[in-house]
């Protein structure tokens, strides 16, 4: 089964007057994974695609949505996917790839079958999808955690020690316009990308994982000098404009992943915002 939601994009001026609620309601996903479901929420900036899908009693496939008006899902689009799961498998046009915990998998726009796997159905995969448009066919292609282009960033004096699994980009994989890659935040360390930045050429979606029971991360959002908040959970997303910072702050360490697209590929294209300016 599969289920959709349409956001469409908020200007920087309309957002300065959102209440919490409404806030919450234009960027926080808050009802991905769910068993033996396709999750998708299509949003306006860049035509980005985020979801999820959690097969259990069976397989699930990806199909296509009404806002694509094409016949299937990767007519005009290429795919992410990271296992937050259990083992399981995606197929592609008959070919198995296998995903282990913190595993990704890029899919090439063309593919018409993709279908979803668990291994076992009490402890099943848990799929997070990113799609964005893509003008060309790339290869398919697994990249493990293992071999994943590794940052080290930040110190445990300024709480933002953290690992940057750079996983479906350039360097790794070859894509039109999709980014995606999961930032590990060491123990003791509760920012993320802080120094907060913007980047004008392309959009971002923070999927939050690893938050343990009972804790929470506070998501900052908004132009520099007029910064608002989100509160999330584990297994939440947050669509991020353009314009927008993306920092957080959590109640203990944590996992995120990120997934971008845009005009452009340079993943150090941003504007920092110095921490003694924000507003």
């Amino acid at each position: 089964m599969t289920k959709y939601s349409s956001r469409y994009a908020s200007s920087p001026e309309a957002v300065k007057k959102y209440d919490t609620q409404q806030l919450r309601e234009e960027f926080l996903i808050d009802d991905l994974m769910q068993e033996d479901e396709v999750v998708l929420v299509y949003s306006h900036y860049d035509r980005y695609i985020a979801g999820s899908a959690v097969p259990v009693k069976g397989d699930l496939s990806l199909e296509t949505i009404d806002p694509l008006k094409a016949p299937y899902f990767l007519e005009r689009r290429e795919l992410g996917i990271i296992n937050v799961g259990g083992s399981g498998s995606v197929v592609v046009e008959g070919t198995v790839y296998e995903l282990g915990f913190k595993d990704a998998l890029y899919i090439g726009a063309g593919n018409k079958e993709v279908v979803f796997k668990s291994d076992d159905k009490s402890n099943p995969a848990k799929f997070y999808l990113n799609s964005a448009p893509a003008h060309t066919t790339y290869p398919t292609k697994k990249v493990s955690l293992e071999e994943a282009n590794k940052l080290q960033l930040g110190t445990m004096e300024t709480a933002n020690h953290r690992t940057v699994n750079q996983m479906i980009i350039g360097s790794v994989v070859t894509t039109c316009q999709l980014q995606m890659g999961m930032t590990e935040l060491k123990p003791g360390s509760v920012w993320n990308t802080m120094p907060a930045h913007v980047h004008d050429r392309r959009m971002e979606v923070y999927f939050y994982l690893d938050i343990p029971q009972d804790q929470a991360v506070c998501h900052f959002m908004g132009q520099p000098q007029e910064t608002r908040h989100i509160w999330m959970n584990n297994h939440q997303a947050v669509i991020s404009p353009p314009w927008s910072i993306h920092s957080g702050s959590g109640t203990s360490n944590y996992t995120f992943i990120w997934g971008m697209a845009g005009e452009n590929l340079d993943y150090g294209d941003m504007d920092v915002c110095k921490i003694t300016d924000l507003r």
